[in-house]
């Protein structure tokens, strides 16, 4: 695997995988690698012939500094397991690499960064167009993916890349979960093991939401009894329940009868979780 610091050494290396024909598809991660990036790293080599990874924990999109000092990081651990999944090159810039002195562009969805998880966290979704806007722009691959975990984020990159008309595939993968069901992220590792155990409230409630849909439903009444299991919970601080049309994040009410998604965030003592889960009746 060839280590990337640079944006020249990056498009150099994905140059020289198009001059002999072959596609790129690309991972972008901020670390603390788990078995849901590594899922992804898969699924991009299902479909291409060589994957880039990028590693990059990116300062603009943490609302809270002490949020951003805790986020776990170790690049050697994590090469190892980039090396492992045969991932072909690694791109590892600097803060000063991706924003550049005296940097003053920014990239924003207007209306999807700035409704349901991007009122609890002000500022996240224009923070992660931005740079993942960069890194399209700087490693230009053939597609890339990302987890459906942060379901919101995957509307807001498919968005974007509609709108600014880049010219890459944007796929979707699935949730990779622990054995009891919670969403695998690198936040996991800063739960305490009493608040780690509660966790599992949040894939409880989505699974008893699938249910209740199955059996013919209403919106207010999913919403009721999502707040109702996870309020059940005590280490569980609920911060949002929204129940959307699926991909277009739209308001919806009464009955449930197209796809839709459900999407959650609650606070396990100081660290915040999200889940989601997309049904159709």
């Amino acid at each position: 695997m060839k280590i990337c610091p640079s944006v020249e050494e990056i498009r150099a290396t994905v140059a020289g995988f198009r001059q002999v024909g072959e596609s790129v598809g690309l991972v972008t991660t901020m670390g603390a690698l788990h078995e849901g990036h590594l899922s992804l790293m898969r699924r991009a080599r299902e479909g291409h012939d060589r994957v880039v990874a990028t590693i990059f924990v990116n300062p603009t999109q943490f609302g809270e500094v002490a949020d951003l000092a805790h986020y776990p990081s170790d690049d050697a651990r994590d090469i190892d397991l980039l090396q492992d999944e045969g991932v072909d090159a690694l791109f590892l810039p600097t803060v000063e690499t991706i924003y550049p002195p005296g940097d003053e562009t920014i990239v924003e969805t207007i209306e999807l960064a700035n409704k349901l998880h991007g009122k609890v966290r002000p500022g996240h979704f224009r923070g992660v167009a931005t740079v993942v806007a960069r890194l399209f722009n700087i490693c230009q691959p053939d597609a890339a993916y990302f987890g459906e975990k942060d379901y919101q984020q995957l509307q807001v990159i498919k968005r974007m890349v509609r709108d600014l008309h880049f010219p890459l595939e944007v796929v979707g993968v699935a949730t990779v979960r622990e054995a009891d069901g919670l969403a695998m992220s690198s936040r996991n590792v800063r739960l305490t093991p009493e608040d780690r155990t509660a966790a599992v409230v949040l894939n409880q409630s989505l699974s008893a939401a699938e249910a209740l849909v199955a059996d013919g439903t209403t919106v207010d009444a999913l919403k009721s009894e999502i707040r109702s299991i996870i309020r059940s919970e005590p280490r569980a601080v609920l911060r949002a329940v929204d129940v959307v049309a699926a991909e277009s994040l739209d308001a919806i009410d009464g009955p449930v009868t197209e796809k839709i998604a459900i999407m959650l965030s609650a606070e396990f003592g100081s660290v915040l979780l999200i889940d989601q889960r997309e049904i159709t009746p």
